[in-house]
């Protein structure tokens, strides 16, 4: 009898954020009639994507024990670096549109750069012994000067139309931002589930020194955790970047928390060593559709940000809740 009811509750724990998504949905449907417009559904969507890419990287971060509050200011960055290197190439079909190889190049470094950001974070926490939420916090600062440095405070505008189209193209009637959610979510899932490298992230955000005495490099797999994190929230830079056309200096800002928020409402702990990334991707589909339906129903921004901030709270809470039962 004990069994069937344990096993219970684990079930409904497993299917709280698809009954809150359903709930939400349900209350802005009524309320507004625009809601469930397939033109806003896409947007909805389009706007998600960009946040699956970064909370992906995040929970990564979140599984192994850590977190990564620089990812909104490498999102800039990123964007920034991307931006600059538009100028000049040769044309190659992608996507069914062309794209000039510099697009290609652009996109790349503009990965490369976020990679590099995430490396140093990772190297700091990992060699120096600094504390993740010191170290990124840190980063944050550095991330954002920088990208105010490569900009000179002005945005980077006017980056053509191939470019543009990454971001607000289709490609088999769906967003082009959408398929590369989607790929990124596929890879992390297999990535997690089915290498070697997954069980390690697990195994040290469970435990770090069992997993130091099992003969796993903390140190390296750590590294490459936030170096991943890095190149994600650089994707999710391009993506914006290519939305508006333009790299924005002050782009990303409050994305960290939007990302942190689709972790853990996805069911992923902050303690680190438990969490799936298709919980993520809900927890990230459940952020977008509140601000979107907060947007449809006419709630102040400030009254948004308030929202979103006791909705973080909730999900903490219940987690801590549900990670004390289990002790």
């Amino acid at each position: 009898m004990n069994m069937s009811i344990t096993s219970y509750k684990k079930q409904l724990q497993q299917l709280q954020p698809l009954i809150a998504l359903f709930l939400l949905c349900l209350i802005i449907a009524i309320f507004s009639d625009r809601f469930m417009t397939v033109t806003n559904l896409w947007n909805v969507m389009r706007q998600i994507s960009v946040n699956i890419c970064i909370a992906v990287g995040m929970t990564l971060v979140i599984i192994s024990a850590g977190i990564d509050l620089s990812v909104g200011s490498v999102l800039a960055f990123a964007g920034a670096v991307t931006a600059s290197f538009l100028s000049m190439g040769v044309e190659l079909p992608f996507f069914g549109v062309y794209v000039g190889f510099t697009t290609l190049g652009a996109i790349l470094m503009g990965i490369t750069m976020g990679g590099v950001l995430g490396l140093v974070n990772g190297w700091v926490i990992t060699y120096f012994k600094v504390q993740p939420f010191v170290a990124t916090l840190a980063m944050l600062t550095i991330a954002r000067g920088l990208t105010m440095l490569w900009t000179q405070g002005y945005p980077i505008s006017s980056l053509g139309a191939p470019f543009a189209h990454l971001g607000t193209g289709w490609f088999l009637g769906v967003p082009i931002p959408v398929w590369i959610a989607a790929i990124v979510t596929v890879l992390a899932v297999f990535v997690m589930r089915k290498t070697r490298f997954g069980r390690y992230i697990y195994a040290i955000g469970g435990n770090e020194r069992a997993a130091r005495l099992s003969g796993i490099k903390v140190n390296q797999v750590k590294t490459l955790v936030y170096m991943l994190a890095g190149m994600l929230a650089a994707v999710g830079g391009i993506l914006v970047t290519s939305r508006l056309d333009s790299a924005q200096p002050n782009a990303g800002m409050g994305y960290e928390l939007d990302a942190i928020a689709a972790v853990v409402i996805g069911g992923t702990s902050l303690s680190g060593g438990r969490g799936l990334i298709m919980g993520t991707v809900l927890g990230a589909v459940i952020i977008g559709v509140l601000n979107n339906g907060l947007v449809l129903l006419g709630v102040s921004p400030f009254w948004q940000q308030v929202v979103k901030g006791m909705v973080i709270l909730i999900a903490v809470i219940i987690d801590r809740s549900q990670h004390k039962e289990k002790k």
